[in-house]
């Protein structure tokens, strides 16, 4: 009997990392191709001399995506910040989403509508709109979308070139998405706020932001941090082949988040493990980080070092510990 081998068993980017040896064939049949499946938040299309374009797609389930108390409105919105969130990443201006609905037959026409109002705010939040997509039936609400933007060659933005020495940081805060999360699944009973709900059902992408940074010139390497920051560092390491060393105390972890996770281990775990904040961790030319200040509201969490040294934390007691690779995966749809 042949052996199989369950999705679920080897997690979202190991499979990631299989498909895209499988597609790699076709970029010597399109030279246009700059980066191709896999390589980083968005794929990287030559159009001209100076632009390229970044195109990026995300799948959503009601089941495992959108937590019951979500309104078709943030369903919407969220369907639409998920792929506008990797656009900012590339520091590209985006330029139009396209969805796919998928919905039970006898879902109400009232709901899709509020599901389309939402995505279209989220696209016109960050200057831009839904340009077509497509409707079907399917025995659970799934939406499809895939979000396109444009960018200069010069600031295209990757998760490639971070360098020893360099600055780490991150736009946004850390740990809200999570407690909501919490709040909602393993700590149900617990009560956050509406803004800290707000932080897990409306994430709102950092594109104008990413852009300025992007301007600036003073980035060596970004990424979208929706699966949370451990993830997102190791993965980010991985793509510069170095390593990072953050601290604790410089975490941006609002006071109601501390106070919800009733311990500093706890808020640590939110902090690092749990997904959906849909900020952006990037690295930063020491000389440059005014420069960075100057395009956008950012925290200064650690630096880069040597590949060897790892992904660690400096805890405020100054023990240092490692980050785990672990966070929010796609296949389960859980933190792991």
């Amino acid at each position: 009997m042949t052996k199989t081998t369950p999705v679920s068993t080897i997690g979202e980017r190991a499979l990631i990392a299989r498909l895209s040896k499988i597609f790699t064939t076709a970029r010597s049949c399109s030279p246009e191709i700059i980066l191709g499946a896999g390589a980083d938040d968005c794929a990287v299309i030559d159009i001209t001399d100076k632009d390229c374009l970044v195109v990026t797609t995300d799948m959503l389930h009601r089941r495992t995506d959108f937590p019951s108390r979500m309104s078709p409105w943030q369903i919407g919105w969220m369907a639409a910040a998920v792929n506008l969130s990797d656009i900012a990443a590339m520091g590209a201006r985006p330029v139009g989403i396209l969805s796919a609905l998928g919905f039970p037959a006898d879902t109400d026409v009232g709901l899709v509508e509020d599901i389309a109002r939402g995505m279209d705010d989220c696209a016109k939040a960050c200057g831009t709109t839904v340009i077509g997509g497509d409707i079907d039936t399917h025995d659970e609400l799934t939406i499809t979308g895939t979000a396109i933007g444009r960018v200069k060659k010069s600031e295209l933005l990757t998760r490639c070139g971070a360098q020893a020495g360099d600055m780490v940081c991150v736009m946004g805060c850390v740990g809200s998405a999570g407690a909501a999360l919490r709040a909602l699944g393993d700590w149900k009973g617990t009560q956050v706020s509406d803004s800290i709900l707000r932080a897990l059902f409306e994430p709102v992408p950092h594109t104008t932001d990413a852009q300025e940074l992007a301007g600036s010139g003073a980035v060596s390497s970004m990424m979208d941090t929706s699966d949370g920051l451990a993830l997102s560092l190791h993965d980010l390491a991985g793509a510069g082949a170095v390593g990072f060393k953050v601290y604790e105390d410089a975490l941006p972890i609002k006071d109601e988040v501390l106070a919800f996770a009733g311990s500093a281990d706890k808020a640590l775990d939110l902090a690092l493990y749990t997904g959906g904040d849909f900020g952006l961790l990037f690295t930063v030319r020491p000389d440059m980080v005014e420069a960075a200040r100057g395009a956008c509201d950012l925290t200064v969490i650690g630096k880069v070092v040597g590949r060897d040294m790892g992904v660690t934390i400096t805890r405020m007691n100054g023990t240092s510990l490692p980050i785990y690779r672990k966070g929010y995966l796609q296949l389960t749809n859980t933190v792991k």
